[in-house]
């Protein structure tokens, strides 16, 4: 992929002296789905696909941006002083406003870039390509000009510009878990103060398969914020009683005795949604401390059943990729993952069984949904680094 990108970079920027490679990943949340934007806990892992980058500082303020996973855009170009202005619907606008975020951040970059762009993620799968977009982004510009910023700082400013210029109301959980990745292992984070541990995986004879509906969605036109401003509500009607700060806090018990205080049908779904995920997050990271797999993944099946009917979040793609595969021959538990509205699935499946699975669930998806979905045997990665 290195010398790919170095080639690229030449033929579009017409040399490469002085250019660096970087590599921020991918991430699969293993449990625990919309709960980093309610104060719960999530239980995310890098992933060794994700986006790479050829970089080099130029003399001037001028911005010139390639991606080789959008070709057809061509080279997009700005200066840092008109960095403000967004593109509708350009994928530009991840890169430009973690720039923008370091500014508003007091690190102000005062010189132009040349980056391309590749990609490994499939675009629009909820692998979170633009996190990893974001937080590379970020890295390049830490290692370029020497910003005092740590990785953890890198998430938080990639979060910061998808919130503030990218317009997605998302929670810290993407982004933490592509800037502060770990081989092998998932990070159990508490996103109400972001305190975390790493969790070592061990999936003795199992391997974790990516289902890829191919329907594509994007978060700032799908009903993302709707579901966070649902619980926002919820909540706000629970604290009229409750001295809590986010639904995170309660238990299952704490929220049967409480919940009639919302006095909505739906944002009470939701609501339980939030609640029952984050114990169900606590109990699964639990489970794999023991080494009972078996109940993790019963966990990761409820998680699904709760997203579908509760939160609302799953379609008929989801639901059949995950339906297909709970029939198989060495499942251990399937899920939808990500913010859902298409997107992926994650299940962890006996090594002996994978190419079966594979086989067998990609015919039955494609006999009901009408075209293919698309299957990934993934390993666990670290964080962003040079190459």
């Amino acid at each position: 992929m290195k010398q790919q990108l170095l080639k690229k970079f030449e033929e579009v920027f017409g040399d490469a002296d002085g250019v660096k490679v970087y590599f921020a990943p991918g991430r699969v949340n293993l449990i625990g789905e919309h709960t980093d934007y309610n104060g719960g806990h999530v239980f995310p892992c890098a992933l060794t696909i994700g986006t790479y980058a050829a970089a080099r500082v130029r003399n001037d303020d001028k911005l010139r941006l390639y991606s080789m996973n959008f070709a057809e855009t061509g080279i997009g170009e700005s200066t840092l002083a008109d960095i403000e202005k967004k593109t509708d619907g350009d994928w530009r606008n991840y890169p430009k406003g973690v720039i923008w975020a370091f500014g508003q951040k007091g690190f102000k970059v005062d010189k132009g870039l040349d980056i391309v762009f590749n990609g490994n993620i499939p675009n629009g799968s909820g692998l979170s390509s633009s996190a990893s977009l974001e937080v590379l982004t970020g890295f390049i510009l830490k290692e370029i000009f020497g910003f005092d910023v740590s990785n953890q700082d890198l998430a938080l400013i990639g979060q910061f510009s998808e919130n503030k210029y990218n317009g997605v109301n998302c929670g810290i959980m993407d982004q933490f878990a592509v800037a502060m990745g770990r081989e092998n292992s998932a990070i159990f984070l508490d996103t109400a103060d972001l305190s975390y541990e790493y969790a070592p995986i061990s999936l003795d004879g199992a391997k974790i398969v990516i289902l890829n509906t191919n329907k594509k969605r994007g978060l700032g036109d799908s009903k993302y914020n709707e579901r966070r401003s649902e619980c926002e509500a919820a909540l706000a009607s629970l604290q009229t009683k409750l001295d809590i700060k986010s639904l995170g806090e309660l238990t299952e018990e704490e929220f049967e005795a409480n919940k009639q205080l919302i006095g909505d049908d739906v944002k009470i779904k939701r609501a339980k949604h939030a609640v029952y995920e984050n114990q169900r997050t606590i109990k699964a990271v639990k489970a794999l401390k023991d080494n009972d797999l078996e109940l993790f993944g019963k966990l990761m099946i409820a998680s699904h059943d709760s997203l579908r009917d509760d939160y609302e979040v799953t379609g008929i793609e989801l639901d059949t990729l995950v339906a297909e595969a709970l029939k198989q021959n060495g499942v251990i538990g399937a899920r939808m993952t990500g913010a859902g509205f298409g997107g992926c699935a994650v299940s962890i499946v006996k090594t002996e069984c994978v190419d079966s699975f594979i086989e067998n669930v990609g015919k039955a998806y494609k006999e009901k949904i009408g075209y293919a979905a698309d299957f990934y045997v993934v390993e666990i990665g670290g964080g962003p680094k040079v190459i």
